[in-house]
């Protein structure tokens, strides 16, 4: 007598995918250290260097917020989180496991459970450590008060969506041009160190300025968030819809990449990548 095999249904094969998902993105968070604490200190200490650096250098420069009344602190903190969450995800993005690795011998591992771990784990890592950060500057340091933060929430989420699609789409073409992808990622982010406008407020420059600024959706978002943390400061001159449409299309042009790259993946670039 022949027995017919049963196939998973929908919900068991979704169990199972969130269950790889989870033990992915919990690799992906120790993959840097196995200590996963230690590798949280780590990113919180990265973030409260950069904070302390950028207010110092304000401090010294007798840089204030103009344009935004309220605390400056939280003004260097606003533009420091969503560009470290953008910046990081992106790099994890890119870094992630490609067709060609050991990992998508084991089934049912695939690429988009390699890059979506690794968006995971970087929301994971950048949200927990500006948790931390804000719960000890609100405890030790003056009271929090932030306007909306769920708008400030939705713009760190889309900062992160943003660096997920970039992400992609250089992960799309880095089996074809691993040295060429990895230069661009470093320019990217370099170069968002102050394209992102986390230095400034984006209302008090002047449109000839604004021209080289507005292309980048770290940017938007990054003003939108100060638009959304303090009660007297609109974000007018940006908008949150640019750089969601920009982070759809990337998306849309990322994993078409990805899935072209993925059907003529060869063993040999391993070697390469």
């Amino acid at each position: 007598m022949s027995s017919r095999a049963s196939k998973p249904s929908t919900a068991a094969r979704g169990f199972t995918l969130a269950e790889l998902s989870f033990h992915a993105a919990v690799r992906q968070v120790r993959k840097n250290h196995g200590n996963a604490i230690i590798g949280l200190g780590v990113n919180i200490a990265q973030t409260l260097i950069l904070v302390v650096v950028f207010y110092a250098m304000f401090m010294l420069l007798g840089f204030t917020s103009r344009g935004i009344r309220g605390d400056f602190l939280l003004f260097v903190m606003t533009g420091t989180f969503l560009f470290m969450c953008h910046v990081k995800t992106m790099q994890a993005v890119v870094g992630a496991e490609g067709p060609t690795s050991a990992m998508m011998k084991h089934a049912p591992m695939n690429t988009m459970v390699a890059i979506g771990a690794a968006a995971l784990s970087q929301l994971y890592i950048q949200v927990l450590s500006m948790v931390v950060i804000l719960f000890l500057y609100h405890a030790i340091w003056t009271p929090l008060e932030v306007y909306d933060p769920l708008g400030v929430l939705l713009m760190l989420l889309l900062s992160w969506l943003a660096g997920v699609a970039i992400g992609i789409v250089l992960l799309g073409v880095k089996p074809w041009a691993p040295a060429a992808v990895s230069l661009i990622a470093q320019i990217y982010a370099r170069v968002n160190m102050v394209a992102s406008g986390k230095m400034f407020v984006a209302s008090s420059l002047p449109g000839f300025l604004r021209v080289y600024f507005d292309w980048n959706p770290l940017f938007h978002t990054i003003d939108q968030a100060r638009g959304f943390a303090f009660l007297n400061y609109s974000a007018n001159t940006t908008t949150w819809t640019y750089p969601l449409i920009i982070t759809a299309v990337a998306l849309v042009l990322g994993l078409m990449g990805e899935f072209f790259t993925r059907r003529r993946a060869s063993l040999s670039w391993g070697a390469r990548v």
